[in-house]
């Protein structure tokens, strides 16, 4: 089997494709994004960009092997939300988010560092938070400790509380990395579980 990079080293990730048991190696792309940032407004468009700019990135240096690159963004309205970094970036954000719903686009790309052929699949899904109160963003922030995630939440562990409702097509997406749409771009390639 040829090997496949995954163009991040995000634990979230690489415990998702721990799960489907596919066998990889994981590296960080090294990839600029500010640049995307200020040129690119559309959050659908942009998780695509970022998604194939770091599969991309990679190619040089792993030149036999599938890469997967993926991105988040989340959005409020017009409002891109990136990652909060500080802890009171992280409680605005969600301040903002009480009680309205939000949109969450994943992007991955598969690309194929030999020939250079890319496939891209991006998930929406929409995300309708509780009416949160000052002190629970608060004592969310300071237990979850969601600073590297976009949207200030994390669903996969206590954030999945702050919301009411979720619309979409696959739950991993919401995570960092939409599996069912990993294994229909592996099969693009003639890979099928399991990964014989």
């Amino acid at each position: 089997m040829r090997p496949i990079v995954l163009a991040s080293t995000s634990s979230y990730r690489r415990t998702l494709l721990r799960q489907i048991g596919l066998p990889h190696q994981a590296h960080a792309s090294g990839l600029d994004e500010s640049p995307f940032h200020a040129q690119e407004s559309d959050p659908r468009r942009l998780s695509q960009v970022l998604a194939e700019a770091k599969a991309k990135a990679l190619c040089e240096r792993f030149s036999d092997a599938l890469i997967l690159g993926s991105d988040q963004v989340a959005a409020l309205g017009e409002m891109i939300l990136h990652k909060p970094v500080t802890v009171e970036r992280a409680c605005a954000q969600l301040r903002a988010m009480s009680g309205r719903s939000l949109q969450l686009w994943t992007a991955v790309s598969l690309v194929d560092a030999q020939s250079g052929e890319i496939h891209t699949h991006t998930s929406l899904h929409t995300l309708k938070m509780r009416t949160l109160r000052e002190d629970q963003i608060k004592r969310y922030v300071e237990r979850d400790q969601p600073l590297d995630c976009a949207g200030s939440f994390k669903i996969e562990s206590e954030g999945i509380a702050l919301f009411e409702s979720i619309e979409g097509e696959d739950y991993t997406a919401i995570i960092g990395l939409p599996l069912m749409a990993v294994v229909s771009l592996l099969e693009r390639f003639g890979l099928f579980y399991p990964w014989e």
